[in-house]
Formats: structure tokens, sequence, C-alpha cells
């Protein structure tokens, strides 16, 4: 299986302490999103796990432990956006900090192993078009030959997006907005040598060289593995999303990047008091079992076809 660490929270930021603690217990509890007393126990050994996607803004605090990871492959969803605190308000620095960080990551693990995403595009007067453009740019001019792609999606307005977001003068995106933007982008990827592609996005970008992204790919672990992997399409996710399946061992509104397009986040008194409860001993990311909580074992199993190279067949 692969597992998603996480499309929920930036695990990374907050709970490495969390995540490594239940590597080493080889299993952690994850509340069932839709029905909080309904616990799943999510086998994290290395015969199980296939590898991890992270998804961060932030990897600092893991960076000094990658070492542990040795018998898991792996690789980052790392997004580095143009946005103010005004959006983004717990980010630290992206010039002083996130990008001299995304560096240090590449170094270590390796430019295809940490995917730079820009997303969710989003338009104000403030963030308008010839905006995204111009520090897009910047932004590439630092990371390249740090990444070999970029992935872009254009924020979708879910109930709780646009209560967060309501006070930041959101600007319609239509069809020409993203059209306009997606070209321009993808002319920057190009002359920066990035891949660029598009995650979930309904309208087809193709023909400015934008591909359908593949955020859970199969084809990089099978790369990294150097076997072939019997995975099919996370069916949970939405249509457009190529995805393939994963477990995500995340939990909604416990991130503390305090981004007001987030999805993930529905209550900031409840982000608090997660927060609050978050022990990083506990086998949950955050509290503790309850008395009448129902913990069920997820059946798990690696997805790998054979151990031989696929590349010697």
């Amino acid at each position: 299986m692969i597992v998603s660490a996480s499309r929920r929270t930036d695990i990374p930021t907050y709970y490495s302490d969390w995540f490594f603690n239940r590597i080493k217990a080889g299993y952690a509890y994850v509340r069932n999103p839709m029905n909080f007393h309904q616990v799943s126990k999510i086998s994290l050994e290395p015969d199980v796990v296939d590898g991890f996607v992270f998804w961060t803004k932030n990897p600092i605090p893991m960076l000094h432990r990658l070492d542990e990871l040795g018998d898991y492959k792996y690789y980052f969803q790392f997004t580095v956006n143009s946005y103010g605190k005004d959006i983004e308000s717990n980010i630290p620095s992206k010039n002083d900090v996130i990008i001299p960080a995304f560096k240090k990551l590449s170094d270590r693990i390796g430019p295809e192993r940490v995917i730079w995403r820009y997303d969710p595009i989003l338009l104000t007067e403030r963030y308008s078009i010839e905006y995204h453009a111009k520090y897009f740019a910047e932004i590439a001019k630092r990371l390249a030959g740090y990444t070999h792609k970029c992935v872009i999606s254009f924020v979708d307005f879910y109930k709780n997006t646009r209560a967060n977001a309501k006070e930041l003068g959101l600007l319609p995106l239509g069809q020409d907005e993203m059209v306009e933007m997606a070209k321009r982008l993808s002319e920057i990827a190009d002359d920066n040598n990035f891949i660029m592609e598009a995650c979930a996005e309904e309208m087809n970008l193709e023909q400015f060289g934008i591909a359908r992204a593949h955020c859970i790919d199969c084809n990089l672990f099978e790369s990294l593995l150097g076997c072939k992997l019997d995975v099919g399409k996370d069916k949970n996710q939405r249509k457009e999303c190529g995805c393939a399946a994963s477990v995500d061992i995340g939990m909604y509104n416990t991130c503390q990047n305090g981004c007001k397009y987030c999805y993930a986040n529905y209550s900031a008194n409840t982000v608090a008091k997660n927060t609050f409860a978050h022990n990083p001993d506990s086998p949950l990311l955050a509290g503790e079992l309850l008395s009448d909580d129902v913990v069920k074992i997820r059946e798990m199993k690696s997805c790998r076809q054979s151990q031989l190279n696929m590349f010697d067949e």
C-alpha cells in the first residue's frame, strides 16, 4: 500500500515526532472523518508500506531524521506559493527559510523526489495574473535544478474555503483567466526545464504542455522500488484526480499553517482543540482512544508484484 502523509494536515511540519514514533511502533490509529468513533489500525511495517508521500510547506523538522526512513521509499509534495501572510499566515519566509529548505531536501534525496506545488492559484486585486506570473518566475529560477516537476491547481470554492477566504476579496477565476494563467506559467516552467502538471482540473490544458497530475504517483514508486505495483486509481478522490490508491494517516482540523484557502480546516477553534490534544506518543494524531471508540484492523498488503527489477524483464 501507499501511505499519504497527508492531504489532511502538514505532518512533516507539525507532527514529525509523532510520525517517527509511529514508524517505530509499526502502526498508527486513524479516525474515520465521517464517523469519529470508528478507528482504523493502519500497519506501517516496511513489508506492507510500498512508499510514503509527504505533503508539506516546510519539511525542516524532518530533515535531520530522514535516515530513519531507510527501510522505505518516499517522496515529497512540497508547496511553495507566492502568497504573503494575509493568505498563508504561519509560513516562514519563502526567501530566507522555505526555498533554502527545498534545496537542502533536494540535495539529500534527489530532485525527482521533491515535487514543487504552486497551488491553489487564486485571484485578488493584489494577487493578479501579473503578480502570479512575476513571482512564479522568481521561484522557478531559484528552484531550477532542484526539482523536475511543478504541479499547479486552481482554487476550488468549497464551503469552508469560501468562509475562510471571504475577507480576501476573491476575484472570479473563470476559464479565460485559467487559460491565460496556464499558458504563462507553462512557458516559465519550460524556460526553467520543469515538467508542469495540473492537479484534478476539469479543463484539459495539454495544449500548453500541461498533463494531468498523478500526485500519488504509481510510476514514480515503481521506479524507486524497481518493480511493478498492482494498484488502481483512488476511488475516494474526485473523478479528475489521477492519483493511485493510498491510505491517509492524517486528520482534518489539525494543520497550523493558517492558509485561508485550506479545505482541510473547518474551524479555528477545532484546530486549537486538536493541537492542544496532540500527544506525540499517542497512536492517534490528536487525542487518545475513548471508551466508546471501535478499533478495527484495516487489511493491508504490499502492492508489489515482484522484487525483480522491472527493467531487467
